[in-house]
């Protein structure tokens, strides 16, 4: 009855987060249980009261506090430096691009949607199809949950009770894996599709981008910088990148006066409040999960079907793309780390940092994959079509992000080789 009240309030199209809070009630009420009812308010609270999450406002501050500023375009034209004159170069500007704005936004969504504001119109200028720019740009979001900042493992350490430093360092190699996939299969499909050429930069019109990119990358790199170095924590890295982001639209650039500070300020905080919402409701269906010893009995059932943890990993890897493309990333990670990371670290001796990078990944393809695919609507509206025609050119770079998660999982040390 619980599981069928979800999928209808969800198909009905209720926000993800009362969907979670009404299940949860309901349960609660049927099961007759008082003690779980006395302690609901108590419970939503506890799920969002954690030093770790006050990284997330911060995180979204710095990317709306980044396009504020101008700062987007800026890394685009850095980046097309890099490329030259090939088959595709606009499309590898775009993946590019991406990698950069994703050390500095933190969400694949808000991140789709700030480059397809961007990339996908001009794409499309240069004799792109719709479908194939939307598709380059929405699977360059699929790297924002990997290079770090990334709030899907700033949740993930939260939940597991690991260093959130440390996640963003186990996420470095990994996203850089992924980058190099998407690259290799843009050169493949650039050959295949006959794509446009890049264009001829000449010498001082390279200097000029290069020294208008060098300055903005200086964000994302005091947050990594701070971070890895010991100097901050993710939430005080987070805080410096947001002085820096400030410092750079209103004193370098001159393009973030009080009303566009304003604007960054309220989008900021209105986004966190949904995700913080999103959080409380989700860690109370956990929490109601974990006290009916889900895990347990779920544990009992998957050891019975193998005891080698890289068939686990494929098994948890096959339900995680199904439950991902019916749930966003943080309800989901939200309710199935309590559950799945004891069997994972317990049962079969998976590092957890393997665990989060993984599941991370994961369940952000849920963004591009029927039947809520809310990234595949974001690209799809930028780029005036259906999101059906951005789904099918956006395959081939879901069997790339695939292929990955596979080698992920058979190969940990990619992983944990910067610890």
């Amino acid at each position: 009855m619980t599981i069928a009240l979800f999928l209808l309030l969800l198909l009905a199209g209720v926000p993800i987060a009362v969907c979670l809070g009404l299940v949860t009630a309901t349960y609660i009420v049927v099961s007759g249980n008082t003690v779980l009812l006395q302690s609901y308010a108590l419970q939503q609270f506890a799920a969002v009261e954690s030093y770790g999450l006050l990284a997330i406002p911060l995180f979204m501050l710095v990317g709306e506090l980044m396009n504020g500023a101008g700062i987007t375009p800026r890394l685009v034209r850095a980046a097309s430096v890099m490329v030259g004159q090939v088959r595709g170069g606009l499309a590898f500007v775009n993946l590019l691009a991406n990698s950069l704005v994703a050390a500095i936004i933190g969400s694949a969504a808000a991140q789709i949607a700030v480059m397809s504001r961007t990339m996908t119109p001009a794409m499309k200028a240069q004799g792109y199809s719709p479908a194939f720019a939307a598709a380059t740009t929405a699977a360059g979001g699929l790297l924002s949950p990997i290079i770090p900042p990334s709030m899907l493992l700033v949740i993930y350490g939260v939940l597991a009770q690991l260093s959130i430093a440390d996640l963003f360092i186990a996420g470095i190699l990994p996203g850089l894996l992924l980058l190099f996939a998407f690259l290799a299969t843009l050169g493949v499909l650039s050959r295949r599709l006959d794509l446009p050429r890049g264009d001829a930069l000449k010498g001082q019109d390279r200097r000029t981008r290069l020294r208008e990119g060098l300055v903005p990358a200086l964000v994302p790199c005091i947050i990594i910088a701070s971070i890895t170095l010991g100097l901050a924590t993710p939430t005080e890295a987070a805080a410096l990148a947001a002085a820096a982001a400030w410092a750079l639209g209103r004193f370098y650039y001159r393009e973030l006066d009080r009303r566009a500070l304003w604007q960054a300020l309220l989008r900021a905080s209105t986004g966190a409040a949904l995700i913080l919402f999103v959080i409380a409701t989700a860690g109370l269906l956990s929490w109601v999960l974990l006290f009916e010893q889900i895990p347990q009995q779920l544990a009992a059932g998957i050891t019975g079907l193998t005891q080698n943890p890289f068939y686990f990993l494929l098994l948890v890897n096959l339900a995680l793309l199904l439950v991902g493309a019916l749930l966003d990333g943080i309800p989901a990670m939200i309710m199935l780390v309590p559950i799945l990371l004891p069997i994972a670290a317990t049962q079969y001796g998976i590092d957890p940092y393997q665990f989060g990078i993984i599941l991370s990944l994961n369940l952000v393809l849920g963004l591009l994959t029927p039947p809520v695919g809310t990234g595949l609507y974001i690209a799809a509206e930028a780029a005036q079509i259906g999101p059906g025609r951005v789904f099918q050119a956006v395959l081939p770079f879901l069997l790339a992000a695939t292929l990955v998660l596979v080698l992920l999982s058979w190969q940990p040390g990619v992983i944990t080789a910067l610890h």
